[in-house]
């Protein structure tokens, strides 16, 4: 007969094992209206929560485009989600932003704090050194 604590941890490890990949997020997770309420700021100390009034939207569809008054220049583009990175790449003639990446999309991590909220962190273009991230509630 076998050492019964021996079969206990094979057990125990048979059953505490769990997959360590993260949480990912596809398209249909951002389906609908979102509006920018809050971000997360520093000014040399300590980051901190700021509520924004009037802040942008964003409105994603299911073919993959979106709408967002976030630039007048340009409102609109194509975007999908990989390895909880949201890209967005606005589909204007001529029409570039300091937030792109070198293939002309602008990358954000996504976090899901509830259903009705996301946070998106810029990880193209300029980014901020004591870092920043950007609350959105879907509305």
């Amino acid at each position: 007969m076998r050492n019964p604590i021996y079969i206990f941890f094979l057990v125990f490890s048979i059953f505490s094992c769990s997959s360590n990949k993260p949480n990912e997020f596809d398209n249909s997770d951002l389906y609908g209206k979102w509006k920018l309420t809050e971000a997360f700021i520093s000014s040399g100390g300590p980051q901190y929560w700021v509520t924004l009034e009037d802040g942008e939207e964003f409105e994603f569809f299911e073919n993959g485009t979106f709408s967002s008054n976030r630039y007048s220049e340009c409102t609109s583009g194509i975007f999908y989600t990989e390895l909880n990175k949201l890209l967005l790449h606005y589909n204007c003639d001529e029409f570039e932003s300091e937030s792109e990446n070198a293939e002309g999309f602008i990358t954000l991590d996504l976090e899901f704090d509830s259903k009705s909220n996301v946070i998106t962190t810029p990880t193209s273009g300029p980014i901020c050194i004591e870092g920043c991230s950007y609350k959105y509630q879907k509305i």
